[in-house]
Parts: structure tokens; sequence; C-alpha cells
């Protein structure tokens, strides 16, 4: 009898673990989605009142409130950005309430990559950070260091 209970607790836990990832995958899917369709209210609906955004310029660490702001021109003109998901890989525990993930975008800046934390909220899962980064060929950070020593060197300036 033990041994069916134990069989049982595992299944349902296996399988609301696998309900978590899909759950997972959906709200990122559904954001990126949000933002090729330029619908502001469901992308910050998709985000946790204090979510981070982090771009792909050293000065770009939105807080939320700020990040709506730079954001709502897009949104308002129609076209926010558009990433298409390569690839994507999500962890989390069984039961919990925090999820990271990582995945490989098609995007205007051609391939990025995007990473993050999730938040399991009484409104379901939501983004609470945000990094997008733009990928760069090994064999090309030699020449893209060099291009950005300039604006880099500034940048530690005013930050030192």
């Amino acid at each position: 009898m033990k041994k069916i209970a134990v069989i049982i607790f595992l299944f349902f836990s296996i399988t609301g673990f696998a309900q978590d990832k899909s759950k997972i995958d959906h709200v990122l899917t559904q954001w990126h989605k949000a933002a090729a369709e330029a619908n502001f209210q469901d992308y910050f609906d998709l985000m946790t009142k204090d979510g981070v955004f982090i771009g792909t310029d050293a000065t770009e660490n939105w807080q939320n409130k700020d990040f709506r702001e730079f954001s709502k021109p897009y949104f308002d003109r129609g076209k926010a950005w558009s990433f298409k998901t390569l690839e994507r890989n999500i962890y989390t525990e069984e039961n919990a309430k925090t999820a990271w993930f990582d995945e490989l975008l098609i995007t205007q800046m051609g391939i990025c990559r995007g990473s993050g934390v999730l938040q399991k909220t009484a409104n379901g899962w939501k983004i609470a950070h945000y990094v997008l980064s733009i990928t760069i060929p090994n064999e090309n950070v030699a020449e893209i260091t060099q291009l950005k020593k300039e604006f880099d060197q500034k940048l530690i300036e005013e930050k030192q």
C-alpha cells in the first residue's frame, strides 16, 4: 500500500512539475507575442509590478515603471519589437514559487539570448526579471570589444 501511495504521489508531483513548465513556457510566449502585437497592457500584465528588464545597452537597467515609460511610445506606434524563440530552457523545482529560464531568440538585432526569473503569484506565473543580450561569436569578440571601447571607458569613468 505504501508503494502505491508513493507512486501516486510521484505521478502527481511530476505532472504538476510538467504543468508548471508548460504554463511558464506559455507566459513567455504570450509576453513576446504581446510585444510583437504592440499590446502594452498584456505585455506588462505578464510582469510583476516590481519587474526588471535589462536591455542590451550597458545603461539599460529598467525598473518596471521606467521600462513602461520607455516602452510606451513604441507600443503606441503599433510596433514594439518581435522576438521569435529558437530554443527555450526552463528550470524550477517541484512546488516552487520561482523559476528561471534561458532562450535563444531571432530578433531585429540578429540572434539574441534572453534569460530571466519568474515568480508564481496568485494570478499565475509572472516575469520578475528579464535580461536581453546580443550574442557575439567568439571569433568576433576582439572586433566588437574594439568597437565599444570608447563607450565602455566613458561609462567606467562615469560609474567610478
